[in-house]
């Protein structure tokens, strides 16, 4: 029996928390709103460029999972899951696409904000 798309992002989150720490799970507690203040490309350009600091790993890290999950749920619209490509498609993108993405990253952090206190390190 195939999963229903909540498992399928359910067992993403599970299977990308695992070992994270306290940086990490409050950076995805506070993402969502993040994105609703800022936008999404915004925030991810953010996760980037803090990323790239060494103290800033879980920012690089949250980026990377949640490009990864946003790219397997659109893969004819966002090449691949590397940021330049990643964001130069979503500069891209139709408005409906945008919207589509947008809404799926934030039903992807539903689940990562609370799957990721029950497994950190």
């Amino acid at each position: 029996m195939a999963m229903t798309l909540e498992q399928q992002r359910a067992a993403d989150a599970w299977r990308r928390a695992q070992g994270c720490q306290d940086n990490y799970v409050n950076l995805a507690k506070g993402l969502p709103a993040l994105i609703m203040n800022s936008g999404l490309m915004q925030v991810m350009a953010f996760l980037h460029e803090k990323g790239g600091k060494s103290s800033q790993a879980h920012c690089k890290i949250l980026g990377e999972h949640l490009r990864g999950w946003l790219h397997s749920q659109f893969p004819k619209q966002l090449d691949s899951p590397e940021f330049s490509i990643f964001m130069s498609k979503l500069m891209a993108a139709d408005p409906l696409t945008f919207q589509q993405i947008t809404t799926e990253a934030y039903a992807w952090l539903r689940w990562m904000r609370q799957i990721a206190p029950a497994v950190k390190v």
